[in-house]
């Protein structure tokens, strides 16, 4: 436990599923374990609300989905009525909500802005003011993210801090892949390039797919897991290719760790919108060589050459043939897998994010 029992609020108003929300739901528990009170504010219908619950997080209901005069009321009478050392936003909607009404209305109770996501920030004065002087420090969930915030945003240099998220990697951790492979159902004799991501237009499942009917390879599968609102789409880009026999499609599941270990090789192909990617960890952290594309913070986590592959973005030719050099060579494949194991034990554990939020909430509160 820190010296300070710390009051821990985070902020949602995102309704979807991914990356962003795992990360608060790990935060919220490791802090929860250091004895400090956290709870999650979103809308009633966010799926975090949900999933918040079920971990026993504690996690209250507030209409802060949309940005307009009725949610700045509902965070303003929020505020009145309850105390916190630091609130953590992590959206824009709730962001802009949060910060604005806390200058107005509880000065002394300090923001925190994690952005988790590489899009371009807006460069109004408006955003700027919202990044720069609306929350007391800004965490970046990866390098890159941060240098693009104080470049091309201009945000001062010690207002942002990058903290890449933790994954549990006594969880994520190698195991047998024959194992794996007759737990799931999944031949023995065939070689798998799986991705485990939100079907959607970014994550770049087409490309993976492309560059897989390039290599026009009988020996190989292709192990999609998740789900999301561009399944549709990927199914009928399997069809026209006429990749079904070679394709296995899951859907989400609860535990993703016996099928990483199933995996040959992981992919992320994504062409947008990355911070660190969580599961590009996970695969690392179980010991599976990564090819991944050039976006946002992704090579903070893969070593190009060395636990993996970085290919440029929306380019299947350059991914067929890092996945052709892959699986034509065991070796490599396993140095890459020994190397990405012990990257991601060194540098991405829950125990190290946890460390350093604690500290970046400690800071923050002392300065309040």
């Amino acid at each position: 436990m820190s010296e300070k029992q710390l009051d821990i609020v985070h902020t949602e108003s995102s309704m979807g599923w991914g990356g962003q929300e795992l990360r608060i739901l790990t935060e919220s528990e490791g802090m929860i374990r250091r004895g400090h009170n956290v709870r999650i504010v979103c809308p009633r219908d966010a799926k975090i609300f949900d999933a918040a619950a079920g971990r026993g997080i504690p996690v209250e209901p507030l209409p802060i989905r949309r940005r307009n005069f009725k949610a700045f009321g509902a965070v303003r009478q929020w505020l009145k009525n309850n105390r916190a050392d630091v609130i953590n936003t992590h959206s824009s909607t709730d962001s802009w909500l949060f910060s604005i009404a806390a200058k107005l209305f509880s000065p002394k109770t300090p923001t925190v802005r994690t952005r988790h996501i590489g899009a371009p920030v807006p460069r109004d004065f408006l955003t700027r003011w919202l990044y720069a002087k609306g929350a007391r420090m800004v965490v970046a969930c990866g390098s890159k993210l941060r240098e693009a915030l104080v470049r091309d945003n201009r945000i001062p240099d010690d207002h942002v801090i990058s903290i890449p998220t933790g994954i549990d990697t006594t969880r994520f951790q190698p195991g047998s892949r024959e194992e794996a492979r007759r737990e799931l159902n999944l031949p023995l004799d065939k070689q798998i390039v799986g991705i485990v991501a939100t079907f959607r237009a970014g994550k770049g499942h087409k490309h993976l797919l492309d560059a897989v009917h390039q290599l026009a390879r009988k020996d190989l599968m292709v192990l999609i897991v998740g789900d999301g609102p561009y399944r549709e789409q990927i199914e009928q880009h399997i069809a026209d290719l006429g990749l079904a026999d070679q394709i296995v499609m899951p859907g989400n599941q609860h535990d993703v760790v016996p099928w990483l270990r199933a995996m040959d090789i992981f992919v992320l192909s994504s062409w947008a919108i990355e911070g660190v990617s969580q599961a590009v960890m996970q695969a690392m952290s179980c010991g599976v060589p990564v090819v991944a594309t050039s976006v946002g913070s992704i090579a903070d986590a893969v070593v190009h050459e060395e636990t993996g592959i970085i290919v440029p973005p929306e380019d299947p030719p350059a991914l067929a043939e890092a996945l052709q050099k892959l699986l034509d060579d065991d070796v490599l494949r396993e140095r890459f897998g020994r190397e990405s194991r012990q990257r991601a034990a060194e540098r991405f554990g829950i125990g190290r994010m946890i460390d350093c939020m604690e500290g970046a909430f400690l800071r923050v509160a002392r300065a309040a």
